[in-house]
């Protein structure tokens, strides 16, 4: 049994159980999960679920939504069933479900308008962590954006968004990971730590049969100088402003 503490996110709206020790939530899913156009009634598919942080602040700003994400280690796939199941009350019921496999191979049912993931992304060089769990949360061999692009882009219905957050560094293989998977690349967001600074993640949304154009957004500055977060990113991270792009 994985030994876990409990964490908060959207100023406690979301409250739900992750390790104790290896991979732990960051503000990425909180962000991730704003970028999200969906609506009330609609499926959205999540890769890599970990202890469930994406889809429970999806659902959590959008209610009415079902949410499916798809978890490699049994551990955190049970971690993540039962956070869905101790959503709060005032949340509305629970329609999140979550597959434990390997994102290649597991097929879930149906048709999604979604899909969305915040993939490993450090090179799968070097020295390993000793935790097996969080290298794999980690380290991503060089073919792991176009598996999960294809992947996601599977089962999404014409004019579904595939959206990725992940480090500028990553950006070119992921806007080819989402060309070949028939998502072409439609809006990239920077995510600037501070004003004046280069940006260290993207968030990349992809239209499934897009034919537009790519645009290149102005994007979102975090901290003030001081290091708290910025009013736009603190009603985004605290509250449940959109990330509107």
């Amino acid at each position: 049994m994985i030994a876990t503490t409990q964490g908060h996110l959207l100023n406690g709206r979301v409250r739900y159980a992750q390790p104790a020790q290896g991979f732990r939530s960051g503000i990425e899913p909180v962000l991730l999960a704003a970028s999200i156009p969906a609506l009330a009634g609609q499926r959205v598919l999540e890769g890599g679920t970990g202890a469930g942080a994406g889809l429970l602040c999806l659902l959590a700003r959008v209610p009415g939504v079902s949410g499916v994400g798809i978890e490699l280690d049994p551990g955190y796939a049970d971690m993540a069933r039962a956070n869905g199941l101790n959503r709060h009350a005032d949340d509305g019921p629970t329609a999140m479900t979550v597959m434990t496999g390997d994102i290649s191979i597991v097929q879930p049912d149906g048709v999604f308008d979604h899909a969305f993931a915040n993939p490993p992304y450090h090179p799968a060089t070097g020295t390993a962590s000793p935790n097996a769990v969080l290298a794999r949360a980690k380290q991503a061999p060089a073919d792991l954006l176009t598996c999960w692009a294809a992947a996601l882009a599977r089962p999404l219905r014409a004019r579904g968004t595939l959206t990725f957050i992940l480090p500028a560094a990553s950006l070119a293989g992921c806007l080819d990971a989402m060309a070949a998977a028939g998502c072409s690349a439609a809006a990239i967001l920077p995510l600037w730590p501070k004003a004046e600074t280069q940006a260290k993640l993207t968030i990349v949304r992809g239209v499934k049969g897009g034919r537009g154009k790519l645009r290149l957004l102005p994007g979102l500055v975090l901290h003030e100088a001081d290091g708290r977060f910025t009013p736009a990113a603190d009603a985004i991270l605290r509250g449940v402003e959109p990330l509107n792009y």
